[in-house]
């Protein structure tokens, strides 16, 4: 048997690996028309040519190896932060579509009956809770009272807090 048949086939393979990958890979050009913007494309214009600059979008493609690198790291990621975002909590699976919301802190309200060591210490636990939502402009984000509920300040009834 003549060694260069053989081999035929693995070329002929690899060959069209290569032309695979060349199809996939596109030129992206870059030029200024005459409005002054800034156009993006893989088809320029036959009177911006001269001017256009074009780069092979192939040399900023990820092999599959890197790829694969990269999603092990983002569920690492992830991991790591659902791990800090509940702190004693085990990261799981994504969460039912039917779990109930969580409870809104502090859970617990103050009524007229309310003791002020309570009301202080639910008062200072809403502000917490309110904290990380609170602007530089001292403001609160909206989305803090899907989170957080509010407590009245305990001053008017029990007077200033005791530290």
């Amino acid at each position: 048997m003549n060694r260069p048949i053989r081999k035929l086939p693995i070329l002929a393979a690899v060959g069209a690996l290569a032309l695979a990958g060349a199809a996939h890979a596109a030129s992206i050009c870059r030029w200024v028309d005459e409005n002054g913007r800034t156009q993006i494309s893989d088809a320029v214009p036959e009177k911006y040519r001269p001017s256009a600059k074009c780069t092979d979008s192939g040399a900023y493609e990820l092999s599959p190896a890197e790829t694969k690198r990269a999603q092990e790291r983002a569920a690492q990621e992830k991991a790591q932060s659902d791990r800090n975002a509940r702190p004693g909590a085990v990261a799981s699976g994504p969460v039912a579509a039917s779990s109930a919301p969580p409870a809104k802190r502090p859970v617990q309200g103050v009524s007229d009956a309310t003791d002020c060591e309570t009301w202080q210490r639910l008062y200072d636990e809403s502000q917490e809770c309110f904290g990380p939502y609170r602007t530089t402009r001292g403001t609160t984000k909206a989305e803090a009272f899907d989170k957080c509920n509010v407590i009245p300040s305990p001053e008017l009834k029990c007077g200033p807090p005791r530290r």
